[in-house]
């Protein structure tokens, strides 16, 4: 039996991970894709995210920089590497508090696997200050250094110069050359479909070693069949932002009832309409950072302070 294909995608809270996948999906032609989505919390978003692309999807949620899901990973290896009727490629998206790396280890685990890259996407924006951080830059220069390829994401946000900065610094950390500029995710798709882009495992520095620094981090939901209030919801995680790393959901206006998505990275909040064929009856966000009880209890009186009651 011919090795399926693995490649998985990673990079740090907010990089472009899923909307680098989409991309990848929406062009994959008739390619048969089975797709990891190893999210953080007990509620997989970025599942949903991507399901409109590709039913062949497999949620392993909870994931942490220490793969504390390697044992879910592990059963939905074999059970794919098990089917009659094999996918032509396996993509693992990973956490973004995760090693991507690490994750690859464990795929490579059954041989029914041919690892094809370790792909890491870069927010161009943010990565400067998510570097220096002492808490979270840890985890930042493991995925950047474990990768085959990296993606600066997000480059259409910095000047020319900026961009020269960035390139020379995260050439710096990377052990490899394969380094590509995108805006929203959209790369070239040889990277993920073609194998002889990327260079083999053994030409790239050696694994890994010792514990990973542990991350204080946790995720709490926010659920509410109530409407939410543009305004008051902005303010709300806008609020959040010392302690919020990550915020990603589903929400439901007064101002008309649709249904939208919502993204949250740094100070950048983002609502858009949802793609059609996504569901939800009321409300659903996931909060990533570092919350204890008191911040948690906090943040869900700030974003009930959104919630509407209609007559």
């Amino acid at each position: 039996m011919n090795a399926i294909p693995l490649v998985v995608i990673g990079g740090y809270l907010g990089a472009g991970k899923t909307t680098l996948l989409n991309h990848v999906l929406t062009h994959a032609g008739t390619r048969r894709i089975t797709v990891f989505v190893n999210d953080f919390g007990s509620i997989n978003i970025d599942a949903s995210l991507i399901r409109e692309r590709t039913d062949d999807v497999i949620n392993l949620e909870n994931g942490c920089v220490c793969c504390s899901i390697g044992g879910r990973l592990v059963e939905a290896l074999l059970a794919v590497s098990s089917r009659a009727d094999a996918p032509d490629l396996l993509i693992i998206e990973a956490s973004g508090v995760s090693d991507p790396a690490r994750i690859a280890q464990i795929g490579l685990l059954d041989r029914a696997f041919r690892l094809d890259g370790i792909v890491v996407l870069v927010d161009a924006e943010r990565v400067e200050e998510t570097l220096a951080d002492p808490y979270v830059g840890d985890i930042a220069h493991r995925q950047i250094a474990g990768a085959t390829a990296i993606v600066l994401n997000k480059m259409d946000l910095l000047d020319t110069s900026s961009r020269d900065r960035l390139i020379a610094r995260i050439a710096e950390r990377a052990n490899t050359r394969i380094m590509l500029q995108a805006t929203r995710g959209a790369i070239p798709l040889g990277l993920i479909f073609d194998q002889h882009v990327l260079p083999a495992r053994r030409d790239r520095a050696a694994p890994l070693s010792g514990s990973p620094t542990p991350l204080d981090l946790c995720s709490f939901s926010f659920v509410t069949d109530a409407r939410l209030n543009r305004k008051r919801l902005k303010e709300a995680l806008q609020g959040l932002s010392a302690k919020l790393l990550r915020a990603k959901g589903f929400v439901r206006l007064d101002e008309d009832g649709a249904l939208r998505e919502l993204h949250v990275v740094g100070s950048r909040i983002l609502i858009t309409a949802a793609t059609a064929g996504q569901t939800s009856a009321g409300s659903v966000i996931v909060l990533i950072g570092r919350f204890n009880r008191e911040d948690e209890f906090r943040a869900r009186e700030a974003l009930g302070s959104a919630e509407i009651d209609l007559p």
